[in-house]
């Protein structure tokens, strides 16, 4: 599947050094699937801070969310960017992001874009003054924009190419790739005992 645009409302959480802890805290690790996890999302600072955004009904529809710098540093879990895809976020732009959070958010096909502080703060302000403002992110020109507010951001080429073109889904190019699979696995003697 290909991602070039994501459009929707966002969520502020304009805050540095988010780690996946506070992202998914650890007890809710133990699930056998990721199901479930997106009710979780910032649980520990959602009962910490009754006025923390995820605890806000007029958000609950984002799917563009704004942070700050370092976003998703501490552990490699892949249930923080799940989390926050399963509680409804397409898409993430922050100041910076934690390397191995950033991979895995474009394993699973969410862009996590950067902008400058100045242009984050112009969003938040945004989002804030209205959270049903139409944000829109574009990975082809590289813009987000939503409320007479268009702001530049980056991506590294390699992860944005893999998402505009469909590239991220490695599981979705097996499946489309599925009689080519079969012809090569009837070439290699090793394989011929195995049906595919």
């Amino acid at each position: 599947m290909k991602i070039e645009q994501i459009q929707g409302p966002g969520v502020q959480l304009l805050l540095d050094d988010i780690d996946t802890d506070r992202i998914i805290p650890a007890r809710f690790l133990r699930c056998v699937s990721f199901d479930g996890l997106g009710e979780h999302a910032f649980e520990d600072d959602r009962q910490q801070d009754p006025q923390h955004p995820f605890n806000d009904s007029s958000y609950r529809e984002a799917k563009i969310l704004i942070g700050g710098r370092n976003f998703g540093c501490g552990s490699s879990r892949e249930h923080a960017p799940q989390s926050l895809m399963r509680w409804g976020l397409q898409a993430i732009v922050a100041e910076s992001f934690a390397e191995i959070f950033f991979g895995n958010c474009t394993a699973l096909g969410i862009p996590a874009v950067t902008a400058s502080r100045v242009d984050l703060a112009k969003l938040a302000q945004v989002v804030a003054s209205d959270p049903t403002t139409e944000l829109t992110l574009d990975l082809t020109s590289l813009q987000l924009s939503g409320g007479g507010v268009t702001v530049p951001v980056s991506m590294p080429d390699g992860p944005r190419n893999a998402l505009v073109t469909g590239e991220w889904d490695f599981l979705g190019q097996l499946l489309a790739n599925k009689s080519q699979i079969k012809e090569r696995a009837a070439g290699l003697p090793y394989l011929n005992q195995f049906a595919i």
